[in-house]
């Protein structure tokens, strides 16, 4: 199992936005990059809006980051996409079976360790915010081109 590809989506919107500030900012653009279905796009847009991390122009559209890039954290964007329930990032399979030692303890021992996993990575998304993945981003880009 993985953890949704909407939280690497709204990364890289946003990040597009803020490298592409000066651009109409449509979704069909932005699907273009990210190289899905425009109403993926809008979808993901739809949930960055309802967090305040982005707004969309009436009428001509294009989205437009309404935060300072420092200010805004993964854990931020990773949050505004609902990627999972709260403290949800590891799914138990259900009803093992209790007349098997195993089974019957194998949730209560994984649960503890499981959260202390989610609880870290969270705190690494917490550490890094979109300025540090766009700054690095427009480094390859530069140098790419060099």
């Amino acid at each position: 199992m993985k953890i949704s590809s909407r939280f690497t989506v709204a990364v890289h919107i946003l990040a597009l936005l803020s490298i592409e500030n000066e651009a109409h900012c449509t979704s069909e653009w932005i699907a273009g990059s990210v190289n899905t279905n425009p109403v993926v796009v809008r979808r993901v847009i739809g949930q960055l809006k309802k967090a305040g991390l982005v707004q969309v122009r009436p009428g001509t559209g294009g989205a437009f980051l309404t935060k300072d890039i420092k200010e805004i954290t993964l854990l931020d964007i990773y949050h505004a996409v609902d990627v999972v329930e709260e403290g949800e990032l590891f799914q138990m399979h259900e009803h093992p079976n209790p007349q098997c030692p195993v089974g019957a303890n194998i949730q209560a021992v994984l649960e503890v360790i499981l959260r202390r996993a989610q609880a870290a990575m969270e705190h690494v998304l917490k550490e890094v915010r979109l300025y540090d993945v766009v700054h690095i981003l427009a480094e390859k880009i530069e140098s790419s081109r060099s």
